[in-house]
C-alpha cells in the first residue's frame, strides 16, 4: 500500500498501532456509499470512462453484499476499511479498480465516512427520543391530575401532578433533538473531493457528489475540511447532555421504586433479582442508564483532548476518533430504549404518591399565599406565621388542615375558616394554573401541544390510578 517509497514493511509493533480496521469496519455502508458516488461523478466528469465507472460500481455492489452476509474481514496488513475495500474489490474486477481513488485521499475518505456514520447517528438518537417524548406524554395526560409531592433538596416543598413532572422531562428531550438538530445541520457539508489536504487538479464535481450523499454543500476548504472532527464534538456533546438528562429521569425512577417512597412498580422485563435475597426487585437498567451517563460524558472528554492542540491538517492522533463516538452511540441507543420502555410500562401508585404529599406539609406556601390574599398580610410576614403553623402541626402530627380553626388563630387571629378550602392539596394543584404550572387543566394543554408536535392522536380519556 505505501508503495515503493519504503524498502521495508512495518513492524510488528507499527502493524499493530496502526490498524483501525478492527472498529472502523463500522463505516463499511458508509465507505461504499461515498465510493459510488465518488466514481459516478468521476465517470459524468469523464475523467474516468463510463464502463470503468460502471464496472467499479458493480463491483462495490459485490463488496457490499459481501459484508452484509459475512462481515468485514480483519486484514491488518490493509490497515482500514478503506484499504480493505479497495483490495478486495481488485480481487473482484482487476486493475481497473485503481481508478476509484482518483482525485481523493483517504484523508477526504475517512471524513466523509465519519461524517455519514454521525448523520445517521444522530437520526437514529433523534428517532429514539421522539419515542421516549411520545411515552412521557402518553402517560402524563393519563396522570394530569394524579397529586405527588414536588421536591426542593429531595424534601417535599409543594404538591405537584404527576402528569406535570413527567411533562418536565418531554422539555428537557425537546431541547435536546434541538441540539441534535443542530449539530446535524452544521455538519452536513461534504469533505469529499478535498484530497489529503490541497484539493486537486482533477476536475471534479464536488457539487454533484454533495448532493448524491445528501450533503447540503461542499464544504469550502480543503484544510479544515479533512482536519475537522467539530462534528464528532457537537455529536458527542449533545450525546452528553442527552445522557445527563436520562440519568436523571433513571434516579427518579430508582427513587420512586424504593420500598420508603413506594410510588411506582417498574417492569419485570427491566428489572432483575437476587441471588440471595428472593423479595429483592432491583432497577438495574435504571443504574445501567445512570452509569452509561459518565461513559459517554467520558467519551466527549476523550475526543476533545485528542483533537486539543493538532495542528492542520490531518495527523493519525485523528484515528483514535471512532471509538468514543461509537461507543458513546451504542450506550445512547440502550439507554433511550431502556427510559422508554420504563416510562411507558410502569405502574404509578397515585394513592400512596398523593399520601406523601398530604403527609410532608406540601400546602404550606398556600397557607401563606391565602394570609397574603385574604387578610393582606405582607408575604414575609405571612410566611413567619405559616412557618409556626407547619411546627406545631408536626408536633401533633397531623396535616395542616386537620389544624382545628381555633389552634390556627390562636397563632394568628387573622386566619378564618375560609382557609381550609386553601390547604387541601386538591386546592393546591388548581391553584397553580399559570401558564406552564402543575394545575390539570394546565397540564392537559400542555399535553395536548405536546401531542400536536409529536403528530400524537388527541388525548384518550384520562384514567387514575396504577
Amino acid at each position: 500500500m505505501w508503495g515503493g517509497r519504503f524498502a521495508e514493511g512495518p513492524s510488528a509493533i507499527m502493524r499493530e498501532i496502526n490498524a483501525s480496521i478492527p472498529f472502523d469496519k463500522a463505516l463499511w455502508r458508509q465507505d461504499i456509499a461515498a465510493s459510488k458516488a465518488h466514481v459516478a461523478m468521476l465517470g459524468q466528469q469523464g475523467i474516468v470512462s463510463s464502463a470503468d465507472a460502471a464496472a467499479i460500481a458493480e463491483g462495490l455492489d459485490k463488496v457490499a453484499s459481501e459484508y452484509e452476509a459475512s462481515g468485514v474481514p480483519e486484514n491488518w496488513d490493509l490497515e482500514d476499511i478503506h484499504m480493505t475495500t479497495e483490495s478486495r474489490l481488485a480481487e473482484l474486477i482487476g486493475p481497473v479498480a485503481g481508478r476509484l481513488h482518483t482525485g481523493r485521499s483517504r484523508n477526504d475518505q475517512v471524513a466523509t465516512d465519519f461524517r455519514l456514520w454521525v448523520r445517521d447517528a444522530i437520526d437514529q438518537a433523534e428517532a429514539g427520543l421522539a419515542a421516549l417524548q411520545g411515552a412521557l406524554v402518553e402517560r402524563a395526560g393519563e396522570h394530569a391530575a394524579s397529586i405527588m409531592p414536588g421536591f426542593t433538596h429531595l424534601q417535599t416543598a409543594q404538591p405537584v401532578t404527576l402528569g406535570h413532572h413527567l411533562m418536565a422531562y418531554y422539555e428537557m428531550f425537546r431541547r435536546d433533538r434541538s441540539r441534535l438538530a443542530d449539530a446535524r445541520a452544521r455538519m452536513n457539508e461534504c469533505p469529499l473531493g478535498s484530497a489529503a489536504l490541497a484539493g486537486t487538479g482533477f476536475p471534479l464535481d464536488r457539487k454533484a457528489t454533495a448532493g448524491a450523499l445528501g450533503f447540503d454543500k461542499p464544504t469550502d476548504n480543503s484544510l479544515d475540511a479533512v482536519s475537522d472532527r467539530d462534528f464528532a464534538l457537537d455529536y458527542l456533546q449533545a450525546a452528553a447532555q442527552v445522557a445527563l438528562h436520562l440519568s436523571r429521569l433513571a434516579e427518579e425512577f430508582i427513587i420512586w421504586a424504593s420500598q420508603p417512597f413506594g410510588f411506582v412498580t417498574l417492569p419485570d422485563a427491566l428489572s432483575t433479582g437476587s441471588s440471595i435475597m428472593p423479595q429483592k426487585k432491583n432497577p438495574d437498567a435504571a443504574e445501567l442508564v445512570r452509569g452509561h451517563a459518565g461513559r459517554i460524558v467520558g467519551c466527549l472528554t476523550s475526543l476533545t483532548i485528542t483533537m486539543k492542540g493538532l495542528p492542520l491538517a490531518y495527523s493519525k492522533d485523528m484515528q483514535d476518533d471512532k471509538p468514543p463516538v461509537f461507543e458513546a452511540a451504542s450506550l445512547l441507543g440502550l439507554s433511550i430504549a431502556a427510559m422508554t420502555g420504563m416510562v411507558a410500562d410502569s405502574a404509578f401508585r397515585t394513592e400512596r404518591m398523593r399520601q406523601a404529599a398530604e403527609l410532608g406539609y406540601a400546602t404550606a406556601t398556600d397557607l401563606a399565599d391565602w394570609l397574603v390574599r385574604e387578610a393582606n398580610i405582607p408575604f414575609r410576614e405571612a410566611h413567619h406565621i405559616t412557618g409556626a403553623a407547619v411546627k406545631l402541626a408536626e408536633s401533633k402530627g397531623v396535616a395542616l388542615d386537620a389544624l382545628a380553626l381555633d389552634e390556627l388563630q390562636a397563632i394568628d387571629a387573622r386566619i378564618g375558616e375560609g382557609v381550609f378550602a386553601a390547604l387541601s392539596v386538591d386546592a393546591s394543584v388548581a391553584s397553580r394554573a399559570s401558564h406552564g404550572g402543575t394545575a390539570p387543566d394546565e397540564v392537559r394543554k400542555r399535553v395536548a401541544d405536546a401531542r400536536n408536535v409529536l403528530g400524537m392522536n388527541p388525548s384518550p380519556p384520562a384514567r387514575g390510578g396504577a
